[in-house]
């Protein structure tokens, strides 16, 4: 995302996102805003009351594939010093933890598996069948950014529900000041949180 947009040219692109057919969760995946933002946003409301946020713009690492390496071998190593080589699955949420993961698990030898947004309330996903599968696995997750921890939330109950040992959470950036999640471990390369 550009930094130094205006409330105005943050509603264009959130409405332009909306008429391209994509729900709230796609829309703050593709802006790294949270869900609250986007629904405020979309609100167009007037009121002074806009949710506290931080915009968090990677381009400059996504554009280039051994960015997403470096990046991916500081989480591998993150979760190396977390839980020893005791991860059999690294789970990226798609769409933008999806990069990180491939290269986390790569680093650490291990399978990956996509957990993707569906259609639904904030949060809403499902594992992909066309990679691993986590049933009786210790496993960590990762994602981009993390803003209210819904995603993340909800992404750790559908791996318990699909047997899964959530061992560990990794985030780009964690915009908030929590260090665990649903009782899980929380690591965020970086901290960009509201002061």
């Amino acid at each position: 995302m550009e930094q130094g947009l205006s409330i105005e040219q943050l509603r264009d692109m959130v409405s332009n996102l909306r008429k391209e057919g994509l729900n709230s969760q796609q829309i703050a995946d593709e802006l790294s805003l949270s869900q609250d933002t986007i629904s405020w946003l979309l609100a167009e409301s007037t009121s002074n009351e806009k949710p506290l946020d931080v915009g968090i713009g990677w381009r400059t690492i996504g554009v280039r594939p051994q960015r997403i390496a470096a990046i991916g071998a500081i989480m591998a190593d993150v979760a190396a010093e977390e839980c020893g080589d005791s991860i059999d699955t690294i789970v990226g949420i798609s769409i933008n933890g999806v990069l990180f993961a491939n290269e986390v698990a790569s680093q650490l030898g291990c399978e990956v598996a996509i957990h993707r947004n569906v259609d639904g309330g904030p949060g809403k996903g499902a594992l992909s069948n066309k990679y691993g599968q986590v049933a009786g696995k210790r496993v960590a997750i990762v994602d981009d950014v993390l803003s209210t921890g819904v995603t993340m939330s909800r992404t750790i109950e559908a791996m318990r529900e699909s047997g899964a040992e959530v061992a560990l959470c990794m985030v780009l950036v964690n915009k908030t000041g929590r260090n665990e999640i649903e009782e899980v471990p929380l690591r965020g390369i970086i901290r960009a949180a509201v002061v």
